[in-house]
């Protein structure tokens, strides 16, 4: 099994996680953050959303250049564009074959080179960075109201399955 088709295959189990805690968040609440200095919980969901784009850019273009953008103001919207990107980039995966995984790629931020690598190492590290947004969000959910749901076993709200 290559590097390719083990994150194609992580991507895939991690995508219930992913629903579940978007999904526990109240709606009512996006705009918590735990500090003045910590992003909004729209804003993390956000960030998921635009990271998973970013990767679309990367495989078929082999640049993006990062600049933040303000969430919008619905939450649904929010999780919506989330979906609809990552069901995206599922798509580019079932395309992608091994000497796509090594193209050479650009991450740009706000006009300047920050870093180039081949693609498969921008797609690894941008799933570790949402996978690392996703138990930032985990956090957020009891203190704004909601249960925190099983990721890889029982929480304290949910036993799992």
């Amino acid at each position: 099994m290559s590097l390719r088709e083990f994150l194609e295959i992580r991507r895939k189990a991690e995508y219930p996680a992913f629903v579940s805690v978007l999904h526990g968040m109240p709606a009512d609440r996006f705009d918590y953050r735990p500090h003045g200095r910590s992003p909004s919980a729209a804003e993390i969901v956000w960030t998921l959303a635009s990271e998973t784009q970013a990767c679309c850019a990367l495989i078929d273009e082999g640049s993006v250049n990062w600049t933040e953008q303000a969430p919008p103001a619905s939450p649904a919207a929010i999780i919506s564009e989330f979906h609809k990107q990552y069901a995206a980039l599922s798509e580019r995966f079932s395309r992608l074959n091994d000497s796509d995984w090594q193209n050479k790629a650009r991450l740009m931020i706000n006009g300047k080179l920050y870093r180039e690598a081949p693609v498969g190492d921008f797609l690894w590290y941008f799933f570790f960075d949402a996978i690392h947004h996703r138990g930032q969000l985990s956090t957020y959910i009891r203190p704004m109201g909601g249960q925190v749901p099983s990721i890889y076993g029982p929480s304290g709200d949910d036993p799992g399955a």
